[in-house]
């Protein structure tokens, strides 16, 4: 077994990889009812009540594996079937109610959802209670809980909320396809689409054509998740897979980083157009300040661009951390440069699916990117390259004043200072995952290590300065 975080990581990548398996074949369609089978009776735990109902559920999650829902335009999906087993959650009064006199959380209801027994212990009726929350702010010993579902949680945009049958429900007009509720959910119950067979689509034609070249590009973040072999030994497992050559996205984080400090001086304001979900908040939430953000691509989309106008006719890969950049290449400014994205559970899924060990493997080298654009992966990083850039370009006069947002939370913090002109700062870099890119709900693993990883392969870089790795291009 390979190194993810949790189960239902390992649960979620063997349907990726057994789909994956019979899609290199050409027997995915005969083989698909065969899928579900990987949970055998008396060989691994159920978590419901038979297997039979484990094996509808993993139905599922090949549906998933295989694109998902057409008709739904989310990237991310609800199994509900498999959301089940969570409380329906609230506000509870907890043991430490102490039946007192006072009765404070009585008054301040305005629904007359509370209610004592003849030992005065406080009651919620929840047909009456609104989730207002006052009640758990006035009682004196805290005995008042909210208990929130994991997906909720875990969903600072508010797009979480429950259908008639107690599953969770997404509000598509509210949701930024972080990935957030597909990380925290115990149950594997909201998982992202995969375009998994789309790539091995393309990659099969491309060997039956030769000029038709796949090129793989990757996040920086992929410095910190493969954490049994070399990056060298990563970058030659994609290759063996038929795609044609790796190019660092970090190559296109110097064009932005470049790009977007000379806009910066022009406007002199800006957020950052990097994270698709933070972009996509920005439109959903504080709609009067889209003005503000990046006309930039992200890197991502910049150097496949490069790509595209360097090798016509060629296909663009993009493999991350990020659900959201499954929506970001569905986009019409963006979906002339990105053929598929693929996360790294994904990528972990088409090595095994071809039974490659990669610690086997020789070593290949990503070269073609500076310091700078490599640590774009963190937070902090794209506001640091901001930074050179305006070095770089001789503005160290401009008066830069950069908001680092790690998570979506301090994100809104942020925007909200700025819709209200009392941001302190001029260049608001937003991410919508913790620690950046490398807190991606599709990373294998999450931690304040991969920061360190993430540094140590910038440090690592060949090209020193950006307009070092941007000369790489001329």
């Amino acid at each position: 077994m390979r190194k993810f975080d949790t189960k239902v990581q390992y649960l979620k990548y063997k349907v990726l990889r057994e789909v994956a398996r019979y899609a290199w074949n050409d027997t995915l369609l005969e083989h698909v009812m065969d899928i579900p089978g990987i949970i055998v009776p008396g060989k691994e735990p159920t978590m419901r009540c038979c297997v039979y109902k484990e094996r509808a559920i993993l139905g599922e999650r090949v549906k998933l594996a295989m694109g998902g829902d057409k008709s739904n335009p989310n990237v991310i999906e609800v199994i509900d079937i498999a959301c089940d087993e969570c409380p329906v959650g609230g506000y509870e009064v907890t043991d430490a109610c102490r039946g007192c006199l006072a009765h404070r959380c009585e008054d301040v209801c305005k629904r007359g959802a509370i209610t004592f027994d003849r030992y005065q212990k406080a009651h919620i009726d929840k047909s009456k209670c609104v989730e207002c929350g006052q009640c758990a702010k006035v009682c004196p010993y805290s005995a008042i809980a909210n208990h929130k579902r994991p997906c909720e949680n875990a969903c600072k945009v508010k797009a979480i909320a429950m259908n008639n049958e107690k599953a969770a429900k997404i509000d598509n007009s509210k949701c930024i396809s972080c990935g957030a509720c597909v990380y925290q959910c115990p149950f594997g119950a909201i998982s992202d689409k995969s375009y998994i067979i789309n790539v091995i689509d393309f990659l099969k034609k491309s060997n039956n054509n030769e000029n038709y070249k796949v090129y793989a590009v990757v996040a920086p973040s992929i410095s910190s998740q493969f954490t049994y072999a070399k990056l060298g030994q990563v970058i030659t497992g994609i290759k063996k897979l038929g795609f044609f050559t790796v190019v660092e996205a970090a190559l296109g984080a110097d064009m932005v980083a470049d790009a977007e400090s000379e806009e910066l001086v022009e406007k002199g304001f800006l957020t950052s157009s990097c994270c698709p979900a933070f972009v996509d908040y920005i439109k959903k939430q504080f709609p009067a300040l889209v003005d503000h953000i990046s006309h930039n691509l992200s890197p991502m989309a910049a150097i496949a661009k490069y790509i595209k106008e360097s090798a016509p006719g060629s296909k663009v890969i993009f493999i991350g951390p990020c659900t959201a950049k499954k929506m970001e290449f569905r986009d019409e400014r963006v979906r002339p440069y990105i053929d598929c994205v693929i996360t790294f559970e994904e990528l972990q899924a088409l090595f095994d699916s071809r039974d490659f060990d990669l610690s086997t493997f020789e070593e290949d080298v990503l070269d073609n990117a500076s310091y700078f654009g490599r640590i774009f992966a963190r937070s902090g990083g794209l506001a640091d390259a901001v930074r050179e850039a305006l070095k770089e370009h001789g503005r160290e006069d401009f008066d830069y004043r950069p908001v680092a947002c790690d998570g979506i939370e301090a994100c809104r913090a942020a925007l909200l200072k700025a819709s209200k002109n009392v941001l302190p700062g001029n260049f608001i870099e937003g991410m919508a995952c913790m620690g950046g890119c490398i807190g991606g709900a599709g990373c294998l693993t999450h931690g304040e290590k991969n920061k360190a990883e993430v540094d140590k392969y910038g440090m690592e870089a060949m090209e020193k300065t950006i307009a070092d790795a941007i000369g790489i291009l001329q």
